[in-house]
């Protein structure tokens, strides 16, 4: 017996007047990725494409994981173009009910933060009527498709900074933000409520990993967000990011004190399950780069095994900028 499809389309206006019919079908998701994306001839676009709808999931208050559903473009448009972007996240939701349309779709609109919910724009500078066009002057935000408030209210985000070392020149502080909405209901899992659309499977599992340790050891945390994670750089390796996206979700989640400026953490835990902070590699340049770099109302994290290493006079130099150093080897209220 075949499981039922279903099926719904939505179209948008390209640059050279043509249309673009994205079309998005619903199955049982059978251990297959819960959003799959075509576009002919271009794989970046449809990853751009994935992207999109996973980060626009985001904004909804109920998440339901046991359908996949597949979008594909009928054609080849512009790379540069984003004008598709709305049509993509409304076919998405009209196929899984999400949104009711009374008509045939066409619409146009982009964001650079469909998490929260916002529409930045559009290209379509003439808009015929019965197009739905987004950005200001039109459809501000998703949640005004339904009457509701802007999604923004609903969303909390913070960032904490971790040092990027490579040996080189272009050693910085990088960023990872955690953007988090209340999940009406509680999951029994809350993995595939998180999304990391900036990185690779892997790494995608590596910081789901350590969120659901990290929550787990906080006792609240578990199956009650979506959960989006971004990070300002994606090019580098290892671990050592990890007490910067812990502080990124606890203070996203109203578990941390707040610091005057940026919370800027290196370390690892091979059990975040126990709230430990273990130690990572580079500790002299790591700490070179923070003196370079930190400023008043930083607060400073490192792990506790640093603490006996530290270069002469770190903590002095730090308080005489305005900053404040920590060596923790727990989790917790910091």
């Amino acid at each position: 017996m075949t499981a039922p499809v279903f099926e719904a389309s939505c179209r948008s206006i390209l640059p050279d007047g043509s249309m673009l019919t994205i079309t998005a079908t619903r199955r049982p998701r059978a251990g297959r990725a819960d959003v799959k994306c075509s576009v002919p001839g271009v794989p970046a676009q449809a990853e751009r494409m994935q992207q999109v709808v996973r980060l626009a999931r985001h904004t909804e208050p109920r998440y339901d994981s046991r359908d996949q559903v597949v979008l594909s473009a009928d054609r080849v448009f512009d790379p540069a173009t984003r004008d598709w972007e709305l049509a993509a996240v409304l076919a998405d939701r009209i196929v899984r009910g999400v949104f009711q349309a009374a008509r045939p779709v066409v619409a146009n609109g982009w964001s650079d933060a469909w998490h929260l919910g916002r529409i930045d724009g559009r290209a379509l500078i003439n808009v015929p009527d019965g197009v739905l066009a987004g950005g200001p002057g039109a459809l501000p935000h998703l949640g005004a498709l339904t009457g509701q408030p802007d999604p923004v209210a609903a969303t909390a985000s913070a960032r904490a900074w971790f040092p990027l070392h490579s040996g080189g020149e272009h050693d910085d502080l990088g960023w990872v933000e955690v953007t988090v909405r209340p999940l009406v209901g509680a999951m029994d899992t809350d993995d595939d409520a998180i999304s990391v659309p900036d990185l690779d499977t892997l790494r995608q599992g590596q910081v789901r990993s350590v969120l659901a340790g990290a929550r787990h050891f906080d006792g609240r945390g578990q199956g009650q967000w979506k959960t989006t994670v971004r990070f300002g750089e994606t090019g580098f390796s290892g671990d050592s990011y990890g007490l910067a996206l812990v502080m990124a979700d606890r203070i996203a989640r109203g578990r941390e004190f707040m610091a005057r400026g940026r919370v800027i953490a290196t370390g690892t835990s091979s059990a975040w399950h126990a709230g430990k902070v273990e130690t990572v590699d580079a500790l002299a340049p790591k700490c070179a780069l923070i003196l370079r770099e930190a400023g008043p109302g930083d607060r400073i994290l490192l792990p506790k095994a640093w603490e006996s290493a530290l270069p002469q006079g770190m903590r002095e130099a730090l308080r005489a900028r305005g900053a404040s150093l920590a060596c923790v080897e727990r989790i917790g209220i910091i």
